[in-house]
């Protein structure tokens, strides 16, 4: 694995660059990191595959953007394809994670020969602004003056079980924790949340390439809700859809079965 850096609006975003093959561009979600899309799973540089995986502005290593509202969709997929040209990269799989998913859809609309397919992994909303800017600016408040604590505080309890609710804290603390600028992630918190990656589900028909739609179900990932997922699977045309079966653990958050799913989904598309 090496480390690369690339400075894009004159700031530096950080990551690693792993294996040789057919490449991955991973894209993390709201909050976390590059680490946060494959949890540290391996197995698809083992399969073959060339990880490129970034923390996007103003999250992890990375610098934060020029200005508080410089968090928008269109400058977080531009982000991406200068990603993509630093690492020689022409068409890629890119594979995006929540917010991740949201930029991997935009640049898939915006770029469409520059993805070769698209795995979006639990998307969180329908293209419009978040319509609970109060409930963002509570979680930005919270980090900005308390922390990774003062954040957890401000999410409160979604409604889930009492073992499952000490696990989303304990790795909410963790990921929050990776951040050297968490003023910079409230500052995104606020203001992605306030755009639009695309306008509306209807957009979602534009994305031409072969798709797999990977959800969650509600009983343990009530913010990403699993008919979200569902509706981006029928508006992208051909879209697969998988989520994990009931009882389990969300598969998005375990990273080698993730990585095995992503897999036989790659193993269906035309090289």
């Amino acid at each position: 694995m090496s480390a690369f850096s690339v400075t894009t609006d004159g700031i530096t975003l950080h990551g690693d660059d792993d294996g040789d093959g057919p490449p991955i561009l991973l894209l993390h979600g709201l909050s976390a990191t590059r680490r946060y899309v494959l949890h540290g799973s391996t197995s698809l540089v083992r399969d073959g595959y060339r990880l490129i995986a970034y923390d996007s502005r103003g999250h992890g290593e990375s610098d934060p953007a020029p200005s508080p509202d410089a968090y928008d969709y269109a400058t977080l997929a531009r982000d991406a394809v200068r990603v993509m040209d630093d690492r020689g990269v022409d068409r890629a799989v890119v594979v995006g994670m929540s917010m991740g998913a949201a930029v991997g859809a935009a640049l898939a609309r915006a770029h469409p020969g520059r993805v070769r397919a698209f795995v979006a992994i639990t998307p969180a909303h329908l293209g419009h602004p978040s319509r609970e800017p109060d409930k963002w600016n509570r979680l930005a408040d919270g980090l900005a003056k308390g922390g990774p604590d003062g954040f957890v505080a401000a999410y409160g309890d979604p409604g889930v079980d009492p073992k499952s609710l000490e696990l989303i804290r304990t790795v909410m603390r963790q990921r929050l924790g990776r951040h050297a600028h968490p003023d910079a992630v409230a500052d995104c918190l606020r203001h992605t949340t306030a755009d639009a990656a695309f306008d509306g589900d209807g957009a979602l028909t534009a994305i031409t390439c072969p798709t797999l739609v990977i959800a969650s179900r509600d009983r343990l990932d009530p913010e990403h809700p699993m008919r979200t997922a569902e509706r981006w699977a029928e508006r992208i045309p051909g879209a697969a859809f998988l989520v994990e079966d009931e009882g389990e653990s969300p598969l998005a958050w375990r990273g080698g079965s993730l990585s095995k799913a992503i897999a036989a989904f790659l193993s269906t598309v035309p090289a």
